[in-house]
């Protein structure tokens, strides 16, 4: 192959750092049939990966990274290698500004095919023009021409002159067979608890008899970070782990759902867990501890999923993964008591793996906050792998215990309160016999562009909530009357400016307002309507704002509790 006759001459690359370093992304499937990663760098993401990935310190430069002025004051060019075992397939690599008019529409979007081959390319950002309307660095996406494809990334910011990044820290081999390792799974086991059922479960399956493990949580359950994310997830690899240890007649249950807490994961546990009464699993691994900052009953609501999940039966068994944030956080101070109430078997993530991060690699370090998160919310493959070994130490130290006797769960005194235990979906399909007078009104249509989830081991992901009630166009509000004690309503968060808000009304007051852009993404939100001691007929509405009878919102469905 001959180059041209007079090359240009080379720029300068400059001072850089990683956001992403070795990161492995796949063609997941969306709802237009095409295979797109997408990698958020809004609300302190891109500042996070600056810190995690290249060691970035520096107060000012951080700062510059959460506006889009401050980044294309700072950033001379994104340099981006792809490596994947075809090179000759193309990858785009999209970079994207949310604007301030519309967040996903008005800011800028630069698009460039890339050859998979390892090849660094560099987007200089002074070859673009940058409109005034761009706010925040948004996204950047990885689109792939097959669904399913993988392929492993690494994006770097060259800065300009005046910047200088720290320098970039070599990334050490993880070794699994280590004693380090060996001791972040001993300190990951928070509490054995009373393992009697999870024993039992351990041994029938030992028996041969068909054993189905479940698991519920955010999206880190979904398998956010995981590539493919449904083979790689930690609820995938544990119940393989499980199956190969304990016995093959295992069935898997994966019913994770991004950006939601167990407010909302107890009024969907009947129809993703349980699927509608088809399913009964004899261990459900709840994992809602760094989602539930968004409960609003702070604790209460969690309490009621356990105990809808021991009350299956006396031999379905429940396990709490506590997962961690990459600010070291999650809400095991607030969860953890409910428990140690109950005595149920604990893992925590965040005892077995962040005391090893503030460690030098000769002196107990395992491996890095880069290696171990995605992104500031989800583990790489290692860390789900990570997570899995942690489930898989205690499932292993309960089969090595003794047998013990049940506890009474049920003679325990709630730590926060048992008002969700029985609470009840409902939406345009699975009605009930409290909700009397039902009419929808001008919420009349069905909503399809809705939140997707991988389920189980499927690659293909699902609506969640598909039987809705939308709003298109009108003023006429949704109205029933429902008997019962506590009733939540569930609606459809998206960032569309298509969207308007309604006024949730209770027996002629207003109770709350539903503002469906308030998070900026699509996925289901949870807000309580009320909840009251005595069971009593109430009228509900909602109803659109004045001004916004012409704009869009869903009425997902409604947790009613009798």
């Amino acid at each position: 192959m001959t180059g041209p006759k007079a090359p240009k001459d080379p720029t300068a690359k400059g001072s850089s750092f990683y956001i992403c370093r070795q990161k492995d992304v796949a063609g997941n499937p969306t709802p237009d049939g095409r295979g797109i990663q997408f990698i958020y760098l809004d609300n302190m993401r891109l500042t996070t990966f600056a810190k995690m990935m290249g060691n970035v310190t520096d107060e000012a430069m951080l700062a510059n990274l959460e506006t889009a002025e401050g980044f294309l004051s700072m950033v001379a060019g994104i340099g981006v290698t792809i490596e994947a075992d075809d090179p000759d397939q193309t990858i785009d690599f999209a970079f994207q500004m949310y604007g301030k008019t519309d967040p996903n529409n008005s800011g800028n979007t630069i698009k460039i095919p890339c050859r998979p081959d390892g090849m660094e390319q560099i987007i200089w950002l002074d070859d673009y023009e940058w409109n005034d309307d761009n706010k925040v660095v948004g996204q950047m996406r990885f689109e792939f021409d097959e669904v399913g494809k993988v392929a492993t990334v690494d994006v770097k910011l060259y800065l300009r002159e005046g910047f200088t990044a720290p320098e970039q820290e070599e990334r050490s081999k993880i070794d699994m067979e280590s004693a380090d390792y060996q001791a972040i799974l001993n300190r990951s086991l928070m509490d054995l608890g009373n393992y009697a059922r999870v024993k039992r479960v351990i041994e029938k399956a030992k028996r041969g008899e068909e054993v189905t493990l479940a698991f519920i949580g955010g999206s880190i359950t979904q398998g956010a970070g995981a590539i493919p994310i449904h083979l790689k997830s930690y609820a995938y690899q544990t119940w393989e782990r499980f199956r190969d240890a304990f016995g093959k007649n295992v069935k898997l249950i994966k019913a994770g759902v991004g950006g939601t807490p167990s407010e909302l994961g107890m009024v969907r546990f009947e129809r993703d867990v349980l699927r509608e009464g088809k399913v009964k699993p004899d261990l459900i691994v709840i994992e809602f501890a760094v989602n539930d900052e968004g409960d609003e009953t702070k604790g209460l609501c969690y309490e009621s999923l356990i105990r809808k999940c021991l009350a299956l039966s006396e031999d379905t068994a429940v396990i709490l993964l506590y997962a961690v944030f990459a600010n070291d956080w999650n809400l095991e101070e607030r969860l953890g008591p409910v428990g140690e109430r109950y005595e149920i078997p604990s893992v925590s993530v965040r005892r077995g793996v962040v005391p090893q991060f503030y460690l030098k690699p000769d002196t107990g370090r395992v491996l890095t906050k880069s290696q171990f998160f995605y992104d500031v919310f989800h583990p790489t493959n290692i860390g789900h792998t990570i997570m899995a070994d942690c489930l898989m130490h205690l499932l292993k130290e309960i089969d090595k215990s003794k047998e013990i006797q049940d506890t009474d769960w049920r003679s325990k005194e709630p730590v926060f309160g048992t008002t969700f235990e029985n609470v009840q979906l409902v939406d345009k399909a699975w009605k009930t016999d409290k909700l009397k007078d039902l009419k929808p009104g001008s919420f009349c249509e069905t909503d399809r562009d809705l939140q997707y989830v991988e389920m189980d081991d499927e690659l293909q992901p699902v609506p969640e909530f598909p039987n809705n009630w939308q709003h298109v166009s009108g003023s006429e509000p949704f109205s029933m009357r429902v008997v019962c004690r506590a009733l939540v309503l569930l609606s459809k968060d998206t960032g569309s400016v298509e969207e308007g808000k309604a006024v949730a009304v209770v027996d002629g007051k207003e109770v709350l307002t539903v503002d469906p852009r308030a998070v900026g993404w699509t996925h289901c939100n949870n807000q309580i309507l009320f909840m009251e001691e005595e069971t009593k007929e109430h009228s509900v509405e909602i109803r659109m704002i004045p001004g916004d009878e012409e704009k869009k919102l869903t009425i997902l469905g409604f947790g009613i509790v009798e």
